[in-house]
């Protein structure tokens, strides 16, 4: 059946391997309500012979598992898909062959035998031939870029559940085993997988096969292969030895992220109290993408714009970004990897604790960053998600794999972030890493649910966290805190209600949440207090009369504030001199408010016209994402170019304060400020900044280094975006020509930015050609959408080619990318037609995502018609 076979049983050295490593050399059984396959019997380790062939897109496959029987039967079912199995023996017995039948609706196989399986250890082995996609899910191949030609390597991805597509498995997060693969490839190529190579033989024909150590036990989605023309840098961190992989040429770049793993791996050794357990950890740079990482056990997989960075020509944000997004990826070596969820319910306890561990780490690592200030627009984000009719809870029942693939959302992973955020800050941080700690040390190399966690931390903290945590994780929705003050004997007395807030949803009903709420005196922090709203009222005394009152104070609290006038207007007189945190969480607040009709719009901008010219970023960012809505709301309409020039008004004054140039020593959120800026503004068609960034563009043309690596992204959006055919030509060469992914992508989104309907059609054209990997061509689409304000262009253009592209990108692209696609609307028709949409509704989670496009775009239709009017109304007779 296979070539070479290894067991724990059978092999001294491997089972040497396993006691070294600390686990176990079988896994535990996962729970009997978990996902869809029967667990009667579980596969204990597997080894995977692979041989893909890069010309014919295909792979000749053979395995071999060990499998434990819990009980008599005569059939097995595995998960399988896009594949054929050419033959399936159990036992290498000759008469225990398996007639098979493949379900390609249910994605799964069934081996039925001719005779019974008795309880105890089996070997079944499998040949089968499977597919390499062009799309990025399974095993895929990315054609990509070099100073010599164009270059061809393969890789994988497999979350939540395209194991399947590669080699038939249990391709479920409770099934864990061990994974030991060999790969016959070239003999140019480097192979990568989740453990250390043991060996590479030549294979003839210019091949060679190379053979990996077995895994820990794990899920089938963390498994891990990439091959090509690799090349690899290695640093130590306390014995682990780390490595940054990348295309020949570009190592020397991954020197950051090298560094920055090196720190990670220290810090959350020390904070989750469990040794990293591999010997080895790989971060292997993938060409082809513009964002997204994959947290494989042992070789973390990332599209390069997420990982390399070059000190001479990359930004600031770059070298931020690929700091974050390594925090998450690691920080899931332990949560998700170590302890994985038992089923895709609970895929929060992997996303929300990896996204809240990218901001812990970032803080304590990078405190200059002020990393959880600046994530608050994404908190913002997911609370305007979390008030909607179509919104879920953190914890959310999944059927299937199209709605496990929608299932990574805001919800899962902001709101999962904020909430655990929240949850640290009521229990104190020593609790809370006491109970992790816990949490780890009982469920290590085995499957967990949210009752666990909420267990371990209750021994840690002896709260009631099961209590408090149940109305944020098992129920949608968001809290309302309104506050209302009175004077009485020269006390300041604060009547607290909690409510729901709901955007866009009339009928929603009333929900209760226990709210930690932190209160405290406007600019007097040190006076704040701590209180649980379990009971729906509160009322204390609060400061002296007159005195505003905040009830978010630092912002850590997964809720909206609705203060009463009188406090509305004191905060807003004394908005400069409030903490940066309050101020944010203010104009947060009051954004939405004024969306649900609870706040009048000249309040909200009565906060804008308050924020000081040196404000931080995270102040402006929260002021700018006000306009940016705005300005889309306004695409169509008249009174487009009256809020353009307000905004204008507002922002220009940080703009001048900043310039073009950065100053010797600027703090680096300054930089990114001004690059922020130039970017709104030239959006708001402000003609100084488009002429200046025309003139620099055609600058940096002739010397790239004339250019602050900060600005080129700015620079050539909006030389993109006022492109005439020889701009857009010469865009297109540049990013022709490019062999780095942060430059070709900064490039083809400027190609994409044009607002020339016949410019943004030859873009779109683009994604039909193979130009451009698969990843990097689907978000051209978007782009012109998005950034190029083509919406109705790229609709048309996917509706015409839908069937060749969707061939091209996989499920995804019918079950999520045409709901997003179509997010870009404001306008009720388009709702409706999306509703009507046939593909888009297919399977279960295209229908969900559908379902949550239409509400976004038929609230936004919503807002343009009650409250853009008195918005645009209000901002006309300011500006008279």
């Amino acid at each position: 059946m296979s070539a070479r076979r290894l067991t724990v049983a059978a092999s001294p050295w491997l089972a040497c391997v396993f006691l070294a490593l600390g686990f176990a050399s079988s896994a535990p059984a996962p729970a009997e309500a978990a996902g869809k396959l029967p667990n009667n019997v579980i596969p204990v380790h597997y080894f995977i012979e692979l041989r893909p062939d890069l010309d014919r897109a295909m792979i000749a496959g053979s395995e071999v598992i060990d499998i434990q029987a819990r009980e008599t039967t005569d059939r097995l079912v595995l998960n399988a898909v896009a594949m054929t199995i050419d033959r399936a023996g159990l036992d290498d017995e000759v008469g225990q062959v398996a007639a098979v039948t493949l379900d390609g609706d249910a994605q799964t196989v069934v081996l039925a035998f001719p005779q019974s399986i008795g309880p105890g250890r089996h070997r079944l082995a499998i040949n089968f031939t499977a597919r390499i996609n062009s799309f990025g899910r399974g095993l895929f191949s990315v054609d990509y870029p070099t100073d010599g030609g164009r270059r061809r390597l393969i890789a994988t991805h497999l979350e939540p559940t395209d194991a399947r597509r590669i080699f038939p498995c249990w391709d479920e997060p409770a099934f864990k085993a061990s994974f030991e693969i060999a790969v016959t490839v070239p003999e140019t190529f480097t192979a990568v997988s989740n453990m250390p190579v043991t060996h590479e033989e030549p294979a003839g024909a210019g091949q060679k096969r190379v053979a990996f150590a077995p895994t820990p036990p794990m899920s089938s989605y963390l498994s891990v292969l990439a091959a090509g023309e690799l090349e690899r840098i290695t640093g130590d961190a306390d014995g682990v030895e780390i490595g940054v992989v990348t295309t020949v040429g570009k190592r020397e770049r991954g020197r950051y992220a090298l560094d920055s793993a090196i720190a990670l791996l220290r810090y959350y050794v020390d904070y989750f109290g469990v040794r990293y357990p591999l010997p080895k950890l790989d971060l292997i740079a993938l060409p082809g993408g513009s964002n997204g990482a994959m947290e494989n056990w042992g070789g973390i997989t990332f599209f390069e714009t997420r990982l390399l960075f070059d000190p001479g020509s990359s930004s600031e944000r770059l070298k931020r970004d690929i700091f974050v997004v390594l925090a998450h990826e690691m920080a899931h070596l332990w949560f998700g990897d170590l302890v994985t969820m038992a089923w895709w319910d609970d895929l929060w306890l992997n996303e929300g604790f990896a996204s809240w561990m990218q901001s812990k780490a970032a803080e304590q690592l990078n405190p200059g960053w002020t990393i959880w200030l600046e994530s608050s627009g994404a908190k913002d984000y997911a609370m305007t998600a979390d008030a909607r009719r179509t919104s879920h809870p953190i914890r959310q029942p999944v059927a299937d794999e199209s709605e496990a693939m929608v299932a990574f959302d805001t919800i899962t992973y902001t709101k999962g972030q904020a909430f655990i955020r929240q949850l640290e800050a009521y229990l104190g941080e020593p609790a809370f890493r006491d109970g992790i700690r816990r949490y780890m040390a009982a469920h290590a190399y085995g499957n967990a649910t949210t009752a666990d966690l909420w267990q371990a931390l209750e021994t840690a903290s002896g709260q009631p966290v099961a209590a408090i945590a149940a109305g944020y994780t098992e129920q949608s929705g968001v809290p309302l805190i309104r506050g209302q003050t009175r004077c009485a004997d020269g006390r300041q007395q604060l009547h607290i209600v909690q409510e729901r807030f709901a955007i866009h949803d009339p009928n929603a009903l009333p929900r209760r949440w226990q709210v930690p709420i932190v209160i405290a005196p406007a600019g007097r922090r040190q006076a704040s207090e701590r209180y649980l709203l379990s009971d729906g009222v509160l009322d204390i005394t609060a400061g002296a009369c007159g005195e505003p009152i905040l009830l978010n104070a630092g912002g850590l609290g997964y809720y909206r504030v609705q203060y009463d006038e009188p406090t509305r207007q004191a905060l807003a007189a004394s908005f400069a001199r409030l903490p940066r945190a309050d101020r944010v969480t203010l104009l947060a607040d009051g954004r939405a408010l004024v969306a649900a009709e609870k706040m009048p719009p000249a309040d909200y901008f009565a906060l804008v016209e308050a924020i000081p010219a040196d404000d931080v970023r995270a102040v402006w960012q929260s002021a700018n994402g006000a306009f940016e809505r705005l300005d889309r709301l306004e695409r169509d309409r008249p009174q487009r170019g009256i809020l353009q020039a307000y905004a204008r008004k507002i922002l220009r004054p940080a703009f001048d304060r900043l310039g073009w140039r950065r100053a010797p020593g600027e703090p680096v959120g300054r930089a990114l400020l001004r690059s922020d800026l130039i970017w709104a503004l030239g959006g708001y068609s402000d003609s100084e900044i488009l002429a200046v960034a025309r003139r620099r563009y055609e600058a940096f043309r002739d010397d790239p280094a004339s250019l602050d690596p900060e600005l080129r992204g700015a620079v050539i959006h909006l030389a993109g975006r006022t492109a005439d055919r020889a701009t857009w030509e010469a865009l297109r060469a540049e990013g022709r020509r490019a062999t780095a992914a942060e430059e070709r992508v900064r490039y083809y989104y400027g190609l994409a930015s044009a607002l020339d309907p016949a410019l943004a059609a030859d873009t779109l054209a683009i994604a039909l050609s193979d130009e451009l990997p698969a990843n990097l061509a689907q978000n051209l689409i978007y782009w012109v959408a998005s950034a190029g304000e083509q919406p109705a262009l790229a609709w048309d253009f996917v509706r015409a080619n839908f069937d060749t592209l969707s061939a091209r990108h996989g499920p995804p692209f019918r079950d999520s990318f045409v709901a997003g696609l179509m997010t870009n609307f404001t306008d009720r028709a388009h709702a409706t037609e999306l509703a009507g949409f046939g593909p888009a509704h297919q399977s279960s989670g295209g229908r969900i995502a559908a379902a949550r496009a239409e509400e976004a775009i038929a609230a936004e239709a919503d807002f343009a018609e009650r409250v853009l009017p008195s918005i645009e109304d209000w901002i006309a007779a300011r500006t008279q």
